[in-house]
């Protein structure tokens, strides 16, 4: 067996951060890159680019907001096939997912990439459609567990799912990340079969995905984590690590998300 390396990062603009998408990709030997918030209509994406870096990049994009890009490198799986954009079990303007299948030799992963909605506010409209949006996943990855013994699912959730997940959890207590709705929406994917691939192994306490931009929170470590990997049992044995490259967050002009990286055994 050997190994991939499959990353999810929430880029806040793909446009702004191409160059340190493409750097990441070599650094880093990802095989499959899975972005969110790409920020750009579909003939804007800078495929040649990548295509040039020997990737190839699967989007479901929309202009100034949304967006999600799966990225693979050329030769190394024999396919990425059956693709969807967007939750068929839940009609949705708003480009927030896209899935397909890995193949690498008997071996075939299916690969959901989401960007959640936030939700704004618990009083919100925007707070109802993520409850909905939410449940529609859930349905839907249930759907997809039935057929297939091995998926995983990345992206940025805008979930903390527990207090150790937060830098200040009285402050965030009954946010849209935070609240009892969401994390029991999270808890409820895992009860379908997902394990947080992060969770595995011992980690750094403070270990977060996410830090604003204001108020010196990134070098305060005041962050949160809302950038997940969950897979499924069959992959449990195979994970040989996962981890958040925090210090892609200390590049100039940086998203506001740090990518988190699994390596897989396959």
């Amino acid at each position: 067996m050997g190994c991939f390396t499959i990353a999810t990062w929430n880029v806040n603009s793909l446009k702004v951060r191409l160059p340190q998408v493409l750097e990441y990709l070599e650094n880093y030997s990802i095989d499959a890159l899975c972005l969110q918030e790409l920020k750009l209509q579909d003939s804007d994406v800078p495929r040649a680019e990548f295509e040039e870096a020997g990737f190839d990049i699967y989007c479901n994009a929309q202009k100034t907001y949304n967006g999600v890009a799966t990225i693979i490198r050329k030769g190394s799986c024999d396919g990425f096939i059956d693709i969807q954009n967007n939750n068929p079990l839940y009609e949705d303007p708003q480009k927030r997912l896209i899935t397909g299948t890995l193949v690498k030799g008997n071996t075939q992963i299916r690969l959901v990439n989401g960007y959640f909605p936030n939700g704004e506010s618990l009083e919100s409209d925007k707070y109802s459609y993520k409850i909905a949006w939410l449940n529609k996943l859930n349905e839907y990855i249930h759907q997809e567990l039935q057929e297939r013994s091995n998926l995983i699912l990345v992206g940025d959730f805008n979930i903390v799912p527990e207090d150790c997940d937060c830098h200040d959890p009285e402050d965030w207590r009954d946010s849209v990340l935070c609240s009892s709705s969401v994390r029991e929406v999270f808890f409820s994917l895992k009860k379908l079969g997902l394990f947080d691939a992060f969770r595995q192994f011992p980690q750094p306490d403070k270990s977060y995905s996410w830090w604003d931009y204001r108020m010196l929170a990134f070098r305060r470590n005041r962050g949160l984590r809302i950038d997940h990997i969950l897979i499924s049992k069959n992959l449990i044995d195979k994970n040989r690590s996962t981890q958040i490259d925090k210090k892609i967050r200390a590049n100039e002009r940086p998203s506001d998300h740090a990518p988190v990286r699994i390596e897989l055994d396959l």
